[in-house]
Formats: C-alpha cells, sequence, structure tokens
C-alpha cells in the first residue's frame, strides 16, 4: 500500500482530548529500497540487531554517545517488507529529524532514498487505512516466591484471533479515556475488529552476542476511524507495543 508520512510532532494547541479538536503532524520519513541479495542486506534480514543498526545510522551525530534511548528521543520508528520476486527490502524509516543515509554502501540500494515529509491534521470521524507491524505479547506475573523487582516473562499471541485481541484492547471507542483502566495506552481511533485482517509474520532474531533476542510480529491492516486525535497523533508518532527497535510499532496511514 501506499504509505504517506506521519508526524512526530503534534501540535496539539486546540486538541483536547476526546469529544473534538484537531492534531497536526509533522514527520520525516525515509523510503529505503535496498537489493536482498546484496551482503549488506542480507546480514540486516537474518540479524535483527544489525537492522537496528542501518536504521540508527541516518541519524550520527544529533545526540551524544551517553544518551539513553536515542531512539524514543528522536522519534525512530521503522518498518520493512521483502519482495522476493524484484530481490527487494523496502524499508520505511519514521524520524523528528532528516536522516542522513551516506552510510550505506552504495552498491546495496536498489534505488537511491527518498525522503518524504508531510503536514497533516486528523480530525474526529477521519478515516485512514492502516497498516502496523506489532510484537503482540502478553506478560505472565513471575512466581509469589519470587526476588523483588523480578520481572514477568513476555509470551507472544501466535494465534490471529489472540492477535486481533491484543490489538482490541489498544483502540478507544468514542467518549473512552486514553488510557483503559487496566491501565494500556490506547491509539485514539477505534474500528470494528471483524473488517481487520492479521497476518503472522515469522520471528526475527539475532546470533551472538544477542542470542535470546527473539522477536515475535503480526502485520495488522485495515481502516481506523479517529476518535481522539490528541491520542491518536501520540500513536502516530511514538508507536504502540513493545520492541519499537527492531521495526515493530509503527502505525503508516493513508
Amino acid at each position: 500500500m501506499g504509505h504517506h508520512p506521519v508526524n512526530t510532532t503534534t501540535d496539539a494547541s486546540n486538541a483536547p482530548s476526546g469529544a473534538g479538536g484537531t492534531a497536526r503532524f509533522v514527520a520525516a520519513q525515509s523510503l529505503l529500497t535496498l537489493d536482498s541479495r546484496h551482503p549488506f542486506t542480507g546480514k540486516m534480514l537474518i540479524d535483527a540487531q544489525d537492522m537496528h543498526r542501518t536504521f540508527m545510522s541516518g541519524f550520527l551525530g544529533w545526540l551524544d554517545g551517553g544518551s539513553l534511548d536515542p531512539r524514543a528521543q528522536m522519534g525512530i520508528l521503522s518498518t520493512w517488507t521483502v519482495d522476493f520476486r524484484q530481490a527487494r527490502l523496502n524499508l520505511v524509516v519514521q524520524s523528528s529529524l532528516p536522516a542522513d543515509w551516506s552510510s550505506i554502501p552504495r552498491a546495496a540500494l536498489a534505488e537511491k532514498p527518498e525522503p518524504l515529509t508531510i503536514d497533516r491534521t486528523f480530525r474526529v470521524g477521519d478515516q485512514v487505512a492502516f497498516r502496523t507491524v506489532v510484537n503482540p505479547v502478553r506478560s505472565i506475573p513471575p512466581p509469589p516466591d519470587s526476588p523483588p523487582k523480578t520481572r514477568g516473562t513476555r509470551v507472544p499471541h501466535t494465534p490471529p484471533e489472540h492477535v486481533k485481541k491484543w490489538f482490541a484492547r489498544r483502540l478507544q471507542p468514542p467518549g473512552e479515556p486514553a488510557v483503559a483502566p487496566d491501565g494500556v495506552t490506547r491509539i485514539g481511533a477505534d474500528t470494528d475488529t471483524d473488517r481487520i485482517t492479521v497476518r503472522v509474520l515469522p520471528l526475527v532474531s539475532s546470533p551472538a552476542p544477542h542470542k535470546g533476542l527473539r522477536i515475535a510480529r503480526a502485520e495488522i491492516k485495515g481502516t481506523l476511524t479517529v476518535t481522539d486525535p490528541r491520542t491518536f497523533a501520540a500513536a502516530l508518532t511514538q508507536g504502540i507495543g513493545h520492541a519499537r527497535a527492531y521495526s515493530c510499532g509503527l502505525i503508516l496511514v493513508r
């Protein structure tokens, strides 16, 4: 599907959360088309950490080396697909800053990187087609006898119906607050979950030294109706769910 970039700057001065208002977005997106047969690209496809390094390489120098979570600070999100017939890796990178892709070997690029900018305003009732790849996981609490501060275990949802339920928890029907009673952050939009499509994608992983890295993924497509423009802006800006450093969570709209 054609992808409009979505903004990483929110102008919400006239956008009360909930019943009315508008929210404006301004974002940079880069469309990168790489030759999937080139070794540089091949490494990205078999190593999720290498994919992360590649899209972060477009933003070197904006922050000093000690900055915490530079990806989140610079609003960087990404998503990718592979066209096997054309031998192409299609990578979309969204950010709040312009990117510089000069570090990518020229021979690995099937086409020149295409920078896009959009300035778009959303209103209550707007309908947008969307596509997102998410990391649909649930957290299982640690056993009662675990040491303090022990983290729960994240378990992926694999049946498509469970992925739909994961997504449904993040929908925001008209008049509902931006944060659900169970603490889940909603996306400022609603849809009929019977009309969305879900495709469970292969895991992505990383070899040593990240052997434990295994990211479950699912693609969700459909149409959203904006119910809370300000919250919708935040969802487009920040992404949804976990594994945003590994090309999950970016919502592409048109």
